[in-house]
């Protein structure tokens, strides 16, 4: 076999790899979210209310990314979330 046809057989078998690996991952997310068993990482859990407001009306609203910095650093404790993972999405969050 002379060497286009070689990578020309390579390039065909990557994408039927790749088309397999893609319909696999649309089936499986059609299943998860049928059986309602899906979790991503982004979707955010419900959090209880506090009762207490801040008692200044003077107050700013605290930024939407501190929490998650502080829901990230307990996936972290937790060992959910590696080193490397949280200062990637630490940066990402603040803008570096």
């Amino acid at each position: 076999m002379g060497f286009m046809a070689e990578r020309a057989a390579n390039r065909m078998g990557m994408r039927q790899r790749y088309r397999t690996a893609s319909r696999m991952q649309r089936r499986r997310s059609w299943a998860e979210s049928k059986l309602g068993i899906r979790q991503d990482f982004d979707r955010k859990e419900e959090e209880p209310v506090e009762a207490a407001a801040p008692s200044s009306a003077s107050a700013a609203p605290e930024p939407e990314y501190i929490a998650e910095l502080e829901r990230l650093a307990q996936l972290r404790e937790q060992g959910i979330v590696n080193e490397e993972e949280f200062q990637a999405k630490k940066k990402q969050l603040l803008g570096l």
